[in-house]
């Protein structure tokens, strides 16, 4: 994900951005979780490229479910139990929900 986004503390004061803008990432999930599209995000933020979208939207789905996997088998592995509802919080809080 490091070519999609950049992360610099003179842009944006250190926010995740696409790279090469100064278009935050939390831009893009504020518009998706709003119900607006893709396209719509684009004509808003013209300096981001389709691609760029459809880089970070991708990598994003094959990380973070992942991650939420990788915690609760910890989790198991160490004794703890992890419920539905939490395994369920656990993959939101990954996917920005």
């Amino acid at each position: 994900m490091s070519s999609v986004i950049k992360i610099d503390p003179e842009i944006m004061s250190g926010a995740s951005c696409f790279a090469g803008t100064r278009v935050p990432i939390q831009n893009l999930i504020d518009y998706l979780e709003g119900g607006d599209s893709i396209e719509e995000f684009l004509e808003g933020f013209p300096s981001v490229s389709r691609e760029q979208v459809i880089a970070f939207l991708e990598e994003a789905k094959d990380r973070m479910p992942n991650t939420a996997i990788a915690e609760a088998e910890q989790d198991i592995a160490n004794g703890r139990l992890v419920t539905h509802e939490q395994m369920k919080a656990r993959i939101a809080q990954w996917s920005g929900r």
